[in-house]
């Protein structure tokens, strides 16, 4: 028996220097893992990081116009996206750990007032409107929405990686699956503020499009462009799942959890009316390389919450679903629940794109 693996550098990311030819390395003999190999595989490594064949600000722009995927909300989506600005202005709340107005205070519509830079302490965090608009807030304005894009190098400048990031006011809450059975689940993955992302990957060298990463809640996958979905010209479809808007490279439905027995999160994708457009709105936040060129919007150096940290009992949440279920797949139901990222049991907004590990390192797959 042989196994057979790809490979990619260990060291990825904006200062990385190795870079991937395509090869793979196998072994023969049963039960083989990766982790029985004595010697670690070489890959080429760049000597130093060479930025000259990374794009200018107008060639970022006919990327993004040429290759932009169009993103498609579900028919049935409640909470869709908006530009921050439009959140800002609709009433989106700064609070500050120990202070005494539960109202918080009003943030400007550029973000200027938010606290800068330093890190996560818990100490801020941003919430809906505490008036009447929560409600309105909280579902989004598809028509003012935008993909907010940081342009980086991988793989030693080989590679351009455009980032493309998406914001909803809210983030709904999940739909359990046994068999042929839908079961919601209550408060369980439900917060304020959600930030999504996709990545195009572009060959420096001829200008082509490599791949497209799609995130999904802790991870994702990358789709090499021979197997994209494309929807107009060069332009891929990018399908974002119902009320939690993870990202996948085809519509249908996507189980989070134990597949064999049918039982797991939904994560419906189809496509829609409700439509984003990544390659006629979008607005570039962060280029590094290009030093000044690009001036960072306030909020991207935001580095707190963007919802706040709500406490109950997923415990709670759980057993409800589970006094429901025939006691012959109670144990299974409550294994692959108990498997899922702990995400999905704590209603907490989530940090901002540049406090995410891939803002310099590479995607999670």
């Amino acid at each position: 028996m042989k196994q057979v693996w790809t490979t990619r550098p260990s060291q990825r990311g904006m200062h990385g220097l190795g870079l991937p030819a395509g090869t793979f390395f196998c072994k023969a003999g049963e039960n083989c893992t990766i982790n029985e190999l004595n010697n670690s595989p070489v890959c080429l490594k760049n000597v130093n990081l060479d930025l000259n064949l990374m794009p200018t600000l107008d060639q970022i722009h006919a990327l993004i116009q040429n290759y932009g995927p169009t993103v498609f909300f579900h028919p049935k989506e409640t909470f869709l996206p908006s530009s921050v600005s439009w959140f800002f202005q609709n009433g989106a709340t700064l609070h500050k750990k120990g202070e005494s107005n539960p109202a918080g205070e009003l943030i400007n519509s550029d973000g200027s007032n938010l606290p800068q830079n330093g890190q996560n302490d818990g100490q801020f965090w941003i919430d809906l409107p505490t008036d009447k608009s929560k409600n309105y807030v909280k579902f989004g304005n598809l028509q003012s929405a935008e993909l907010y894009c940081h342009v980086k190098p991988n793989f030693g400048g080989f590679f351009t990686d455009i980032a493309m990031w998406v914001f909803c006011p809210f983030n709904g809450p999940g739909t359990v699956k046994i068999g042929t059975v839908n079961i919601p689940i209550g408060k369980i993955g439900q917060h304020v503020g959600d930030w999504e992302h996709f990545t195009l990957r572009v060959n420096n060298f001829n200008g082509e499009l490599w791949s497209v990463y799609y995130s999904q809640h802790s991870g994702g996958i990358w789709v090499d462009t021979s197997e994209l979905e494309f929807y107009s010209g060069n332009k891929a479809a990018v399908y974002s799942s119902k009320n939690g808007h993870a990202s996948f490279p085809y519509s249908g439905l996507y189980l989070q959890g134990n597949k064999g027995i049918g039982v797991g999160i939904r994560n419906d994708s189809a496509r829609s009316d409700f439509k984003l457009d990544s390659s006629k709105n979008y607005q570039i936040v962060a280029v590094e390389y290009l030093g000044g060129d690009v001036a960072e919007p306030h909020w991207l150096n935001f580095m707190r919450e963007w919802g706040p940290k709500v406490i109950y009992s997923s415990r709670r949440e759980i057993d409800k679903i589970i006094g429901f279920l025939p006691i012959r797949i109670r144990s299974s139901f409550e294994g692959t629940l108990n498997s899922l990222p702990c995400e999905l049991y704590k209603e907490e907004g989530p940090t901002g794109p540049k406090e995410k590990n891939n803002w310099f390192g590479d995607e999670r797959c």
